[in-house]
């Protein structure tokens, strides 16, 4: 098979494309022919050698990725050949207390595709049975590939964590991305009104005609007057924060006595200064967001292949082009998300 690897950690330029020994299904297990595979912000990380995560070389990258069944291991039960399936990007042990309560997230034997596992950057993958979803009809390998590291994210901190409600106000840090245009999205979906912040104009428009009621250029403006001014002085009620660095401090400054920040991610500072003081006068509420469980990705998923939400698509490209689309991501030239098709 064809498979993106890389023997080293560097930029762009260390991925290559080169033939990799067919993967065997074992005992059950299946042999997806891959469709589709998302590029994530962690794949960057993981190539450039600062995600913090062991890895061994060649690497395959590829969290989260879509296709067909293509062969069966022995004792497997209730798939055939040529069904449509994700697996589900965390892998799990299902016996661990965190995995029984179903936060899956936090399982003790936790691994993922792409950094304990051969990923999806490949023509083939070996799965277990038991992680596979099967895809609703309607729902495309493009769009599945684009559908649990950002929905899944964003309806964990906007709906389970961070609770918004109908009337609400949002603030969506970095809205032309993959996890915030599907914030965008959710949070419409959840009756609120959205406040969407980016760095370029262009992307604002994309972010208006996706359904955001106003927009914040964060390289131009100020977030926080902008956010008041949405507000009538209030300030919103939930952020979405996944940047980090002084924009984190820009979004916990626009929100509302009361309200909540919800942070899953920090490229642009991991580590960032907070006024104790003017949070426990504010009483704002900062929240920390992993991943989705599984039974978050299942609803997002339903939700995709039911038209109620559509996964924004930035760029497809083919496999061997994985540089190109690892490059487009870190320049921040796509919006939405970056798939690869092998």
């Amino acid at each position: 098979m064809k498979a993106v690897v890389f023997d080293d950690f560097g930029d762009a330029d260390v991925l290559y494309l080169a033939d990799q020994p067919d993967p065997q299904p074992g005992p059950g297990q299946v042999r997806i022919r891959v469709g589709a595979v998302g590029v994530n912000h962690v794949d960057l990380d993981i190539r450039a050698g600062v995600s913090r995560l062991p890895i061994s070389f060649p690497h395959i990258l590829g969290l989260e990725f879509a296709g067909t069944i293509e062969s069966l291991g022995e004792q497997v039960d209730g798939w055939r050949v040529g069904d449509r399936v994700a697996p589900y990007y965390q892998l799990v042990c299902r016996r661990c207390e965190a995995c029984l309560r179903g936060a899956q997230m936090h399982c003790e034997k936790l691994q993922m595709f792409g950094i304990q596992r051969p990923g999806g950057y490949a023509e083939l993958v070996v799965v277990d049975a038991d992680e596979l979803m099967r895809l609703p009809d309607r729902l495309g390998f493009d769009a599945a590939a684009a559908v649990q590291t950002t929905y899944g994210t964003a309806w964990r901190c906007l709906v389970t964590r961070a609770k918004v409600q109908p009337g609400e106000t949002v603030l969506v840090s970095a809205a032309g991305s993959g996890v915030g245009s599907a914030a965008v999205q959710i949070a419409k979906l959840m009756g609120a009104r959205v406040l969407a912040s980016a760095g370029s104009d262009a992307k604002l428009e994309r972010a208006l005609a996706q359904g955001a009621d106003a927009v914040v250029n964060y390289s131009t403006d100020n977030i926080n007057k902008v956010a008041r001014k949405f507000t009538d002085g209030k300030g919103v009620d939930v952020a979405f924060e996944h940047v980090g660095g002084d924009i984190f401090g820009a979004s916990l400054e626009a929100v509302a006595i009361g309200g909540r920040v919800t942070v899953c991610g920090g490229h642009a500072g991991e580590v960032v200064p907070v006024d104790l003081i003017d949070l426990f006068r504010t009483e704002h509420t900062v929240i920390g967001c992993a991943r989705a469980t599984h039974g978050e990705i299942r609803t997002v998923m339903r939700l995709v292949g039911g038209g109620r939400l559509a996964p924004v698509l930035g760029a497809v490209l083919p496999l061997a082009d994985a540089a190109r689309g690892h490059q487009m991501l870190g320049d921040r030239m796509a919006y939405g998300k970056v798939i690869l098709q092998p």
